[in-house]
């Protein structure tokens, strides 16, 4: 299986369809038949199913369900949304076959074990009309777990977006192949399970791709014949009175990603803490100012030792002063390695966009929505609402890859599509995993990997990684350090 996979945009669909070349009344009675299968399979006890249909094709995909439903035994009931006579072309024949198969038709809603929302499908965008909206609300009243077909009515299939009214779905059966919509936030959180039911339509390369665990094979693994030089050197920039823990997550976490040697470059201020913390990683403590953050003037001993290193990473606890601004400013400058920009690295980068967009080595950006809120000149709701938008532009504007961190990970890079990474839990909701992925970033980058596939595969590492700490601790309380040990068995295993 390859290391990313497809997720559709509903133009891509429509193209998946228009190359099919028989009648399509034949694909919708696939998918009709598929959603049937996948929710008894879920609900098998489930005898009253109010099945809701809108007039266009997703609509017919559920005059399909109710018919096979009908045929089965159940008590399927069918709610249109809307006039008779809007319905067309293929719904409108599945309309005159579920009259004819003797479906019941309900005026209004009634209580049902299950609801199908066959509303609106991936054709749907923007925020619903007053009617739409109101059709959407009725049924997420009804209390019952509701199957989605193809999308949950009232998210944007191409984008994830949902600008208003939306259903909450238990469990989404979607056609074909999982649409960008059912992978990123918002949209996710109202997919419910996804399941993916074939229709017989050809497979073809989309714009955004999904990682997978495969990607992991990508890796560079030691060799009996690194050293630890070879395996990647990494330079650590971090640390400040008060925030010694992110420079030691983000180093630890780079050696655990297989990094073969980790320098860690602090402010001599903190310099004796982080002397206790860290056995392994170098210390190189450099000038601090009168409040204990990193000088301008370390720079030269920064740069210098980076002279051997394979990537460098900035900002875990770096703290916020002018001198950090010209520090990071001189340091992107002059810096011909690839370079990870994390937590106050990025603060220093508000408004000195250029900076990153003039530099020839890759460099990496690995903010929350709040911190590409601030790059971007925007809110954060901004950005959550519209985080493929947001990352793709981020990347646009800057010249970088954006890796753009949340439940679903964005990696972005100018003028492509995106990589989206869904494989963590909720575990990952706790205070120091993004040093943990600045570490794993910073060194995937020193072993050789383009900047992009690196990226995703850090993402992808950290998101399976708190998943093994979780079989061990649980996601409930699953804290930062835990993920880190879980690295190196991860990229050991296979």
């Amino acid at each position: 299986m390859s290391e990313l996979g497809p997720l559709y945009t509903a133009a891509e669909m429509r193209a998946a369809e228009a190359a099919y070349g028989r009648p399509t009344i034949e694909l919708m009675e696939r998918a009709g038949r598929a959603a049937t299968e996948g929710l008894l399979r879920r609900y098998p006890h489930a005898s009253r199913i109010s099945v809701w249909c809108g007039a266009g094709a997703n609509g017919g995909d559920g005059l399909v369900v109710a018919r096979l439903l009908h045929a089965a035994g159940r008590q399927a009931e069918l709610f249109l949304a809307g006039p008779e006579d809007k319905l067309a072309g293929d719904a409108a024949t599945n309309l005159r076959l579920a009259r004819e198969a003797g479906v019941p038709f309900a005026d209004s809603p009634s209580e049902a074990d299950v609801v199908v929302d066959a509303l609106f499908g991936t054709g749907f965008s923007g925020p619903p009309r007053r009617e739409a909206a109101a059709r959407i609300e009725a049924l997420s009243a009804l209390g019952a777990p509701v199957v989605s077909l193809d999308v949950p009515s009232g998210v944007d299939a191409s984008t994830g977006q949902v600008p208003g009214a939306a259903v909450r779905a238990d469990l989404t059966i979607t056609f074909h192949g999982t649409k960008v919509g059912l992978a990123v936030a918002p949209g996710r959180f109202h997919a419910g399970e996804v399941e993916v039911a074939e229709i017989g339509l050809a497979h073809s390369e989309t714009r955004h791709q999904r990682v997978r665990p495969e990607i992991l094979s990508l890796v560079p693994r030691r060799a009996a014949r690194d050293n630890k030089y070879s395996a990647g050197f990494v330079v650590l920039v971090g640390g400040s009175p008060g925030f010694t823990g992110a420079p030691s997550l983000a180093a630890e976490a780079a050696m655990r990603a297989g990094a073969g040697y980790v320098r860690a470059c602090v402010p001599e201020s903190v310099a004796s803490v982080l002397a206790q913390r860290f056995v392994e990683v170098t210390l190189t403590p450099v000038a601090s100012d009168a409040d204990g953050l990193v000088d301008a003037e370390a720079a030269d001993a920064i740069l210098a030792a980076a002279e051997r290193a394979d990537a460098v990473a900035i900002g875990p606890g770096l703290g916020r002063s002018e001198g950090v601004r010209r520090l990071v400013h001189r340091l992107l400058s002059e810096l011909e390695l690839p370079v990870v920009l994390d937590g106050d690295g990025l603060w220093a980068l508000e408004g000195h966009l250029d900076w990153v967009f003039s530099r020839d080595a890759p460099t990496v950006l690995t903010p929350h929505s709040g911190e590409l809120a601030r790059l971007l000149g925007r809110d954060s709701d901004w950005v959550d609402a519209n985080r493929l938008d947001a990352a793709g532009g981020a990347a646009d504007d800057v010249g970088a890859i954006v890796c753009l961190k949340g439940a679903d990970t964005l990696v972005a890079a100018p003028g492509r599509g995106l990589l989206i990474c869904d494989l963590g839990n909720p575990g990952l909701a706790s205070a120091g995993t993004g040093d943990v992925l600045t570490g794993v970033v910073a060194a995937f980058l020193a072993k050789g990997m383009d900047a992009r596939l690196g990226a995703a595969a850090a993402a992808a590492t950290a998101g399976l990684a708190a998943r093994r700490a979780s079989e061990r601790h649980g996601f409930a309380g699953l804290l930062a350090r835990d993920v880190v040990e879980a690295l190196s068995p991860l990229l050991s295993a296979g």
